[in-house]
């Protein structure tokens, strides 16, 4: 007789259960919940709702919710109500029991809207306070260094940003406006640049299509884009940008400052892809100075790339 076990499934009409049970002790959900009090943000958050209408999403359960996203780096608001709702032990971390439904991902994108910099900048501060206490953070060396956050917007939604009918008037505007000045052989090329548009675009009414339509109809598009001459509708403070060996496409640039002793945050901001490192480094630098002010720990010595190479910065 052969001894192999066959499970089947049964499931119950009534159970006696609860999350309590159900979730270990030495469960990580269980331990943060223990050590991460949020209930000031009560207070911080309180002007920003009214006396009267239907009751909102709990604020401590929305910044709980953001930081199960963080933590499993999920990007998408209705991929981390599912992954939410589908576990136990971060069920009993926001306090919603077996038969309780989740907020809607649409909640969880409009409260983010609605909150300012400021609530979501002094829960920074707290946490990075608490992990002063627990002797997490020395402040003898920051390193500085930034990356690129995928816009929520894509690469096809580029529309053509109007026309300068007169090339020579957009270079003196560069000549202006920009650190480096234009030179002769890169005025031809913004020249024949727009020599290609208004060809492409005879015919075209409004002047605003993006591409030149070939024969089957289907859209020609250039081989490169330019944040100069092109730009999303879906998200416009977004910008084409590119990292060796990656793709092009929209992105923002966050700034983090790490403490060297745990690698905890000590600062973070974010600004546009166009942006130089060097030009985002005072930003940067006074917020990771203030948050360690409060904190009585001063800033011994700060570790970057050559992106931050500036004369200015050299000063520093």
């Amino acid at each position: 007789m052969i001894m192999q076990g066959r499970k089947h499934f049964s499931p119950q009409l009534f159970y006696q259960t609860s999350l309590e049970l159900l979730v270990p002790q030495d469960n990580f959900y269980r331990i943060l919940q223990k050590e991460l009090n949020l209930h000031f943000l009560y207070k911080a958050t309180s002007a920003f709702y009214g006396k009267e209408g239907q009751e909102s999403i709990d604020p401590v359960v929305f910044f709980k919710i953001l930081l199960v996203g963080y933590l499993n780096n999920i990007n998408s608001d209705r991929a981390l109500l599912r992954y939410c709702a589908d576990s136990l032990s971060i069920r009993l971390f926001l306090g919603y029991d077996l038969d309780e439904e989740l907020p809607w991902h649409s909640t969880i994108s409009r409260t983010r809207q609605l909150y300012g910099e400021e609530v979501f900048l002094r829960l920074f501060q707290d946490i990075l306070r608490k992990c002063v206490q627990k002797g997490m953070v020395r402040g003898k060396r920051q390193c500085v260094d930034s990356a690129f956050i995928k816009a929520n917007a894509s690469m096809d939604s580029l529309v053509e940003k109007e026309i300068l009918a007169d090339a020579k008037t957009y270079t003196e505007e560069l000549n202006t406006h920009s650190d480096y000045q234009v030179t002769p052989q890169k005025q031809k090329e913004v020249e024949q640049h727009h020599a290609w548009k208004q060809e492409a675009y005879k015919g075209i009414p409004g002047h605003r299509k993006t591409f030149q339509i070939d024969e089957d109809g289907e859209e020609i598009r250039p081989k490169f884009l330019s944040n100069h001459t092109h730009y999303s509708p879906t998200d416009p403070d977004a910008k084409i940008s590119t990292k060796p060996g990656k793709p092009r496409q929209l992105n923002y640039a966050g700034q983090l400052s790490v403490d060297d002793a745990h690698h905890v945050i000590t600062g973070a901001c974010a600004s546009t892809a166009g942006s130089k490192d060097s030009a985002i480094f005072h930003e940067i630098m006074n917020q990771t100075i203030e948050n360690l002010n409060q904190n009585e720990i001063e800033l011994d010595k700060v570790i970057a790339d050559a992106g931050y190479s500036s004369g200015e910065f050299a000063v520093l």
